[in-house]
């Protein structure tokens, strides 16, 4: 039981799948820094307020903190932005290159001999097929 349980766990997808939460959780904490010491005081040097978060309204005795939800959008946008530039676009660039033909010859896949009988079993088979129609 424990033999299968530490085979699950060090399968190439959990281990990569752990590596990329512990990345994401410090690539937001650089980017929620970003937030709060760059962006927040830019915007806040704009709009004249330095701190979103005791931004509030008031209905009927009930108080809204949209100060907070407000931060929580830049902090999103922001790191959204970077995932899109720093990851997103990058890898889309390598895919349109290995599109244009790019891609070294060493990484076309070679069919294997079993795969070169199956083929040649198909087309007899199709040829068949054709001579009885």
């Amino acid at each position: 039981m424990l033999k299968g349980f530490k085979a699950f766990l060090m399968r190439g997808n959990v281990v990569e799948l752990a590596i990329a939460v512990v990345i994401g959780a410090a690539f937001g904490a650089v980017v929620s820094a970003l937030v709060a010491d760059m962006f927040t005081p830019f915007i806040a040097a704009i709009v004249g307020k330095p701190d979103f978060s005791a931004l509030t309204f008031t209905i009927n005795k009930s108080t809204f903190k949209y100060g907070s939800f407000l931060n929580a959008v830049i902090s999103f946008l922001a790191i959204a932005g970077s995932v899109y530039f720093f990851v997103i676009m990058p890898l889309e660039k390598i895919a349109q290159h290995r599109k244009k033909g790019e891609v070294a010859p060493e990484e076309a896949p070679i069919p294997s001999d079993e795969a070169l009988l199956l083929g040649e079993i198909r087309d007899l088979l199709a040829r068949q097929a054709n001579n009885f129609n």
